[in-house]
């Protein structure tokens, strides 16, 4: 009895010492692929298209406007990919001018250090010309930054030299941009931090109007520049957020649902489809090439 217990010791410690090493390699490789997210959202439900949108009910006074359905930033089935296309939405309804400011965000991946780069979000006039939006610049490396249009058609930027801080390839980045006409400020953030100041040139009245602007164009510029990358939950409203809204958007992640429902203009979660789930049907034609990529990570907030 006692030499078959050797015997079964002895063999288990052959065992450990002829496949421990292997064993370990393998534990020291999953670490290392969990520790860099591979392995993120396996196993996890992703969110059909439309599975959250905003619901309106009556008008006037007595409306009530309410999220519907699976609304707690669940990592979406889809997202947009750009190759020198964009999303085009004509006439969008509750664009009056943006007299209360905007702001517009969306959560962007830039993938080809070679490609042309433009205008993530950006609201046009008649003629193509853009009036604002959020840009990204590349030279080596992406440096996004915010631009609005002035009373007198000059370009503000915030901020107000482009961007100081890059941004990585390859890199879910949440970029947002904020128009408030009572402040005369423009402000843009990265991952829901302002990237420099509030910028100002000052001769921005606090009634400017944004006249004439009957585009917003998600993902490039019609007969511009345009870049290639991947884009999600695209938002617009016809308010300036406040600093603490806007980090909340952030930490929602890429499947949040819009912070202020009642100042929601469009809302773009870009999930197989390129439908607005705001309540306004601001829908959005493709033009170009703009597929739909499940073949992503999720970024860690």
């Amino acid at each position: 009895m006692l030499s078959s217990r050797l015997a079964k010791s002895q063999s288990a410690m052959e065992y450990l010492m002829t496949y421990g090493w292997a064993i370990l390699i393998i534990a020291v490789v999953l670490g290392a692929l969990f520790q860099l997210g591979v392995f993120s959202g396996i196993g996890t439900p992703r969110a059909q298209p439309g599975n959250c949108q905003v619901v309106k009910v009556g008008s006037g006074i007595t409306q009530t406007i309410s999220l519907v359905g699976e609304c707690q930033g669940q990592q979406p089935e889809y997202v947009a990919q750009f190759n020198n296309g964009y999303i085009l939405v004509a006439n969008p309804s509750q664009n009056n001018g943006f007299p209360n400011g905007y702001t517009m965000g969306a959560w962007v991946q830039y993938v080809n250090p070679e490609s042309e780069c433009g205008y993530a979000l950006a609201m046009e006039d008649s003629s193509g010309q853009p009036r604002g939006g959020a840009v990204l610049s590349c030279s080596n490396s992406p440096k996004p930054y915010g631009e609005t249009i002035n009373n007198v058609g000059y370009n503000v930027y915030a901020p107000a030299t482009g961007s100081q801080q890059t941004v990585a390839f390859n890199t879910w980045t949440f970029i947002t941009l904020s128009w408030n006409p009572a402040a005369q400020t423009i402000t843009f953030y990265i991952n829901g931090a302002i990237e420099g100041a509030p910028v100002s040139d000052g001769i921005l009245p606090s009634n400017m109007i944004m006249q004439n602007t009957p585009y917003y164009v998600i993902g490039g510029q019609p007969g511009g520049s345009s870049w290639n990358g991947k884009e999600a939950d695209a938002q617009l409203y016809n308010t300036s957020l406040s600093a603490s809204e806007i980090m909340a958007l952030y930490q929602e992640g890429i499947g949040g649902a819009p912070i202020r429902p009642q100042n929601i203009v469009g809302w773009w979660p870009l999930n197989g489809n390129f439908n607005d789930y705001s309540g306004n049907a601001n829908n959005g034609q493709a033009y170009g090439e703009v597929t739909f990529s499940s073949d992503y990570t999720a970024p860690q907030t």
